[in-house]
């Protein structure tokens, strides 16, 4: 999730990723809401839990260069994909 292109970013994994994002645009998470983070700009669905905990933990040891062309790279517009959760 993001608050505009270019900034803030927040890093997560969910089982329930539509219900992740209302928590965190109704400003119930500390960080989300401190930042106005409340766009989701990209996601991977997973079916393991452990692949989906080591990708998140890689991820979130990633340089802030690489998460912006990740990114990028999906959606170059940064624009809310929420309605593209399966």
């Amino acid at each position: 999730m993001a608050s505009r292109p270019g900034g803030a970013l927040y890093v997560g994994r969910s089982k329930q990723l539509r219900q992740r994002v209302e928590v965190h645009r109704a400003g119930l998470s500390q960080h989300t809401a401190k930042y106005n983070i409340k766009t989701l700009v990209w996601f991977e669905a997973h079916d393991d839990f452990e692949a989906s905990l080591r990708r998140e933990r890689a991820l979130k040891r990633w340089r802030r260069t690489w998460k912006d062309q990740l990114i990028t790279q999906f959606n170059p517009n940064w624009k809310d994909v929420t309605n593209a959760i399966p």
